[in-house]
This record gives C-alpha cells, structure tokens and sequence, in this order.
C-alpha cells in the first residue's frame, strides 16, 4: 500500500519534468540567434576600439594619452547619453511588435532619432568645452590640447549614432540581428584602412574621423536594409493604416512623447550611472600608492571584462526582446517563461565567465605589459575579477527583463543603491581606511553589485505577469474584445508551455 502510494506522484513528476525541458529548449532555441550575433557585433565594437587605440599609440604617447582621455570623455558624457536614451526603443518596439503593432515601431524609430538628435545639441557644447574642463580638473595641457583636436573632429559621431543606435533597436526588438553583425563586421574591415589613410593624413583628427565614417557605414547599410525590406511590405501596410486609428506612422501625439520620455531618462540614468561608475573606480585607483602601477593593472584587468561584456551585454538584450516581444503578444506566461530561462542562463554564463577570468589571469597581465609587479597585480585582481563577473552576468540579464516590462525605474533605483550606497563608500573605505588597495576597490564593487543584483532578482520573482501583459495591451495597442487578447503572431509550436 505504501510503496503504491510513493509511486504514485512518479508519472506526474516525469511529466513535469519533460514540460520544463520542453519549455527550456523552445526558449534556448528561440533567444539563440539572437544571441550569438549580437555578442559578435559587440566584439566588433570592443575590437574597433582596440584598433583605435593602437593607431593613437603609433602616433606617439602624448598623442595616445590625448586620445584615450578625449574618448573617455566622450564615453562618460556623449555616447553613454544617447545609449541610455535608445534603451526605451525595447521595451515600445518589443512589445509592438510582439502585438504586430508596426506603426509603433516606426513611429518611435522616428521619434527616438529626433530625440537623440536634440539630446546631441547639449552635448555638442559641452564637448567644444572640453579644454577647460579637463584643465580645471587637473589634467596636463599638452595632453588636453590633443584631448580637444580629438573630440572636435568627433562631433558628427553624435549626428551618426542618433541615426545607428534607434536603427539597431529598431531591427533587435523584431529578433532580426544577423544584419547588424554584417554591417557590423563590414565596418571594421573598413576601420583599419581608414585608420591608416586618414592618421597619416590628419594624424589625431583622422583617427577621430575613422570611428564616425566606420560608424556612418552601419547607418548606411542598416537603413538601405530596413528601406528594402520595408517596400516589400508596403502594400499589407498600406491596408493596415487605413484600419487603424490615430493617422500615420510619423504623426505623433504628446501623449506619445512623454510615454518615450517616461521611458527613456530612467534607462539613460541607469546606463550612465554604470558606466560613470566603473569610471569613477579607475579614478579611486589613480588616489591610491603606486598609482601609476594600480592604474595599468585596473586597465588591463577591466580589459578582460570588456570581452565578457560583449556576451554579457547581448544576453541582457535578449532577454529584454524576449520578454517584451511575449508581453507585447498577450502571452504572459511565455514571457515569464523567458525570464526565467534568461535569468538561469546568465547564471550558468556567470560561472562559465569566473571561469575564464581564472584560467587568463596567468597570461593575460603579460600581454599588456613586461612590468613584473603588474602582472602580478593583474593575476591578483583577476581572482576578485571573477567573482563579480558571478554575479554581473545575472544583474545586466535582470535589468534587461525590467526594461523588457518597460519598468526601468526599478534597474535605476537597484544601480543606485547598490552602486553608489554601497559599492563606492565600501570599496573607498577598504582601499583607504583598512589599506586593502585596490583589492578593497574590487570588494566594494562585489558587494554592490551583489545587493543590485539580488533586488533585481527578487523583483523578477515576484512579477505579476498578468499584470504587466494588461499593461503592454496599452502600451503596444492591442485591442481586447470578449475577454480574448488578438495577438499579432503565432505561438512558437502552436501552444503556450508554462512552467
């Protein structure tokens, strides 16, 4: 009796058992080809700034110091901006086109390049300004001379990436990448001959010029893509526009504007705060003994994790897709669905990445250097490395589901507090105060990112999906009458699977 009574939960338990793996491998099978291209665009990214940065240094130190400082400037105060203002095109454009909204999707393609264009103009005299910015922090003028030639002649970069960064999400949010990593790859067979022609030519101003003209590449083949592949669509929406309500694509109404705007400045916060962040570790590091050795070895240690990020940064993109493409289609528990696949994979990829920053940290110092101590520090500070990488894959895959929800208040308020509440005040008091150095830098920053990370987690756990796919039936217009929601795509396999 007992032993028929222990058996008897086992089919149920099988059948359970082979539903999540179902679900798993659906998700898997669905977010891979987003994935992949997008983690190799993202190298091609990271591998145009290295080629950047070794035609500044044939030109000589000064000129690699001028650059390096103008780029970063740029980084902190331009790109890091109009980044972080695109990032509301995922959760509109995801879950419009999961509802097979296209007038959404065009209609805030068009208005998120108007409104990285208008951001450009602030940002463009601030940049003209840079000279006596840098000079009244500290810097050298020789090197801020060659800082201001530099960011000068990198001011149409801000004209072309307010058209780059709309036209990559706009492609993303449909799960359409493959094009971005061709153009993407294109661009940087063409960086390294521009580089060459245009640094003997100008020197400094033309290795500014390269970035912007690769850059202009991208817009170029990305627009004449989303042209074509458009026109041959142009009849079925042409039907559709003259059914829907509210009048064409490029008409926008003020209530359009401020769901944009309500999106936009949390996720522009957020992307700043990181980056400023991790910015304001390297200048922690420069306050520290043997600063001009703490600084190489924090350089080439986050070098490392610049490659990580490339996967990293993908992962949280997909997720953000995912989500919003699912929520957009009324489906909330497939959307919740590929949180949590998303959420368990950037923790298997957090591990799979300690991993990696262990097994180079014997190697990876001398690549950069011949300095015995910086290599040493640099195998030291990998081993803390590795640790936040555990736990950075899961916090930027966590705030690509919010963005995804289109709640990106709670990624801001979880980098804030587990940042700048946590991570800098810890990591300044065990480098300064109990004389841990850089190593104290890196556990402050562990501990932040732990905290951000684990209120981003319990956040994504507790979700109601149901209610955030009422909410996406506004934001991405679809309509719901008897009780059913019409949705604008099939079910992948023709069934909805809910662990």
């Amino acid at each position: 009796m007992s032993t028929t009574a222990s058996e008897a939960p086992r089919p149920f338990i099988r059948e359970r058992a082979s539903l999540v793996k179902k679900i798993i491998y659906l998700e898997l099978r669905a977010q891979r080809w987003i994935t992949i291209p997008l983690a190799a665009m993202n190298l091609t990214w990271f591998a145009k700034t290295a080629i950047t940065t070794i035609f500044l240094g044939r030109l000589g130190e000064v000129s690699l110091a001028g650059g390096t400082l103008g780029f970063t400037f740029a980084n902190v105060t331009g790109f890091s901006v109009l980044i972080g203002l695109c990032g509301a095109m995922e959760p509109i454009c995801g879950q419009g086109h999961g509802a097979g909204n296209r007038k959404l999707l065009r209609r805030t393609l068009f208005m998120a390049i108007l409104l990285l264009l208008v951001a450009s103009l602030p940002i463009s005299f601030l940049w003209l300004k840079v000279d006596k910015i840098l000079v009244m922090f500290g810097q050298q003028r020789d090197i801020v001379i060659l800082a201001k030639r530099y960011i000068t002649y990198l001011l149409p970069d801000l004209v072309v990436l307010s058209f780059l960064c709309p036209l990559k999400a706009y492609l993303s949010s449909q799960e359409v990448t493959l094009p971005t990593l061709f153009s993407s790859a294109v661009a940087l067979a063409l960086h390294v001959p521009l580089n060459v022609i245009l640094a003997r030519a100008k020197g400094i101003q033309g290795v500014a010029m390269a970035i912007w003209l690769s850059d202009l590449a991208i817009v170029v083949m990305l627009a004449s893509y989303i042209y074509n592949s458009e026109r041959k669509n142009e009849g079925d929406d042409s039907k559709m526009s003259q059914e829907e309500e509210g009048g064409r694509w490029w008409d926008q109404r003020l209530g359009d504007w401020l769901q944009l705007l309500r999106l936009s400045v949390p996720c522009c916060l957020t992307t700043c705060l990181e980056w400023w962040c991790w910015e304001i570790l390297v200048l922690l590091t420069g306050r520290l003994p043997d600063a001009r050795r703490m600084v190489e070895v924090i350089a080439v240690v986050l070098n490392f994790d610049y490659i990580l990020y490339s996967v990293m940064l993908s992962l949280a993109t997909c997720a953000s897709v995912r989500v919003s493409n699912e929520l957009g289609a009324g489906r909330a528990q497939a959307a919740r669905n590929s949180a949590y696949v998303s959420l368990g994979l950037s923790i298997l990829s957090g591990l799979v990445g300690a991993l990696a920053t262990v097994g180079a940290r014997g190697r990876w110092g001398s690549l950069f250097s011949h300095d015995v101590q910086v290599v040493g520090g640099v195998r030291k500070m990998m081993v803390l490395m590795a640790l936040v990488e555990v736990v950075n894959f899961p916090l930027a895959v966590c705030g690509g589901i919010v963005r995804g929800t289109a709640t990106p208040l709670i990624g801001m308020y979880a980098t804030v507090g587990g940042f700048y509440l946590v991570a800098l005040p810890l990591g300044a008091a065990l480098a300064f105060k109990v004389k841990l150095a850089l190593g104290g830098l890196l556990l402050g920053f562990l501990a932040g990112a732990t905290i951000s990370a684990a209120v981003l987690v319990v956040f994504v756990a507790f979700k109601n999906w149901d209610e955030e796919a009422k909410r996406a039936e506004k934001l991405a217009g679809l309509s719901v009458e008897g009780g059913e929601v019409h949705i604008g795509r099939e079910l992948v396999g023709g069934e909805q699977l809910s662990i």
